[in-house]
């Protein structure tokens, strides 16, 4: 078959259940954002799917200008390709690998010269009485220090948001030598919201394995039993997302 030819009797390697979702780039569909300007995104993980976030990638065209988040609503953006701005500081090149935190309620946009594609999170803020509303955000993955989890020097966790009870979501980019694993199965109360960057692995979701790839996505929902292992010839690295710091009872 050739590469542009449709998947075999519909095959694709893409599942969703009602507790995780792997979502393959043969499935993407593009679409429209409302208020935003010469831009297009996909919509991998929302609230449809029993999701309590939303994550999506986001194409930028010279011109590219993005709509704020909502009320309440806080967002994320990682700079996957090419280079940004804030509307804030319009100065300052965001190029890839750099990403900004704008609380709920930020008036700032995000504004593109040339081109850009951005993983984008957005989450609705729970607020906590003992505690200020969370700052902005802004950094660079390249100029961020990364540290082995749990003592394993072969997977290295960087940790972009501050580890503090004013934020209540973390994004964070794990990246494995070939071999590497998550040391134990996890199964917890937080979910994720993850994209591959690069390499290639299996990744158990449930009581099932899948291969993944640069460019899949998946979302884990609460208590999803979760493990991954690299494999190939190049390290792996995936961004992902987590609720954090709120007890669920207090939610709303």
């Amino acid at each position: 078959m050739e590469a542009s030819d449709p998947p075999l009797f519909g095959n694709t390697r893409s599942r969703v259940t009602h507790n995780y979702a792997l979502i393959t780039p043969d499935t993407h569909v593009n679409s429209p954002l409302v208020g935003w300007q010469n831009t297009t995104a996909v919509h991998h993980i929302s609230p449809e799917m029993g999701a309590r976030f939303s994550q999506f990638t986001v194409f930028m065209t010279a011109g590219g200008r993005s709509e704020s988040a909502g009320p309440g609503i806080e967002r994320f953006v990682y700079v996957q390709q090419g280079s940004v701005r804030l509307s804030s500081d319009s100065k300052r090149e965001l190029t890839e690998g750099c990403f900004v935190f704008l609380p709920a309620d930020t008036q700032d946009r995000i504004v593109c010269d040339q081109s850009a594609t951005l993983v984008m999170f957005d989450k609705r803020y729970v607020p906590h009485p003992d505690f200020e509303t969370p700052a902005m955000v802004v950094g660079n993955a390249n100029e961020t220090s990364g540290e082995a989890f749990m003592g394993d020097p072969d997977a290295v966790l960087k940790t972009f948001l501050p580890i503090s009870p004013e934020y209540d979501m973390a994004v964070n980019l794990f990246t494995y030598q070939p071999g590497a694993t998550l040391p134990q199965v996890e199964i917890h109360v937080m979910e994720h919201g993850l994209i591959m960057l690069d390499g290639q692995g299996i990744y158990r979701l449930g009581a099932d394995h899948f291969p993944v790839a640069k460019g899949d996505v998946i979302w884990m929902g609460s208590f999803c039993p979760q493990w991954f292992v690299a494999m190939g010839k190049k390290p792996a690295s995936y961004l992902y997302y987590k609720d954090i710091h709120r007890e669920r009872l207090s939610e709303t």
